[in-house]
């Protein structure tokens, strides 16, 4: 299950020329557990979504080492999710496991969805629609549609944003297992608290890198103000960037 590193070399992410991300170095080492943390609007999710490859407005380099696009999970961030459509758990659920056993294979992606719903901590929720859900039960049938993914790579965007301490504890178990298999495991997190309780690398952004190491030498207090205050200085409208032109 080990993974290839995931190399980045100047990476610059903008929204139409204007900047999200700025030179941005260092490597994702294969099964490493990594935060990615900083202040609001400091380009988190615009890395992410750089990093699944849904984002094409960059500049500098992303070396994947080879990996397919079935082969990165994704979880994005459950309140941009529409839940209104009538679709049930077991559905959604399967619906990762398309990449694995084909569109055709329905027995299979059935058996894997019941599993990856047990394993979450929703056994008989198959046929519940989404709509009923809670924030909590909702965010575990979108980790138990990466569970059914089963892709060496997972980036995750604010997992237990919004959710109650059972099921943040309860994820956090799930994140933790696939680390321990080898998986290589990027999160987007708010809670500085859980960062340094249960990741061992973070990269603290505010849309330049400010660091990127392990969390004890990341999240020190000048740190932690450098970030503010770089966010502080970035324009609500800045400039295009120039290497994005």
């Amino acid at each position: 299950m080990t993974p290839p590193p995931i190399h980045l070399r100047d990476l610059t992410c903008t929204h139409e020329r204007h900047p999200a991300v700025h030179h941005l170095s260092g490597c994702f080492a294969p099964g490493s557990l990594t935060a990615i943390v900083g202040p609001n609007g400091a380009g988190k999710t615009t890395l992410l979504a750089t990093l699944a490859g849904l984002h094409a407005q960059f500049d500098g380099t992303i070396d994947r080492g080879g990996l397919r696009p079935a082969e990165i999970g994704l979880l994005p961030q459950a309140s941009t999710l529409d839940r209104g459509f009538p679709i049930a758990c077991a559905d959604v659920v399967a619906a990762g496991a398309w990449g694995r056993f084909g569109a055709f294979r329905a027995w299979r992606q059935a058996d894997a969805a019941a599993a990856a719903l047990a394993r979450v901590g929703l056994r008989g929720f198959e046929r519940r629609p989404i709509g009923s859900l809670s924030a909590g039960q909702f965010q575990r049938v979108l980790f138990a549609r990466l569970i059914v993914q089963d892709a060496p790579v997972l980036l995750l965007d604010e997992p237990t944003t919004g959710v109650d301490a059972r099921t943040a504890d309860d994820l956090l178990a799930i994140m933790r297992e696939w680390h321990a298999q080898g998986r290589t495991v990027i999160a987007v997190l708010h809670d500085l608290d859980l960062v340094a309780r249960a990741f061992p690398e973070t990269l603290l952004l505010a849309r330049a890198p400010i660091a990127w190491g392990r969390t004890a030498t990341v999240l020190t207090a000048e740190n932690r103000l450098r970030a503010r205050l770089v966010a502080e200085a970035w324009p609500t409208h800045a400039e295009p960037c120039a290497v994005a032109a």
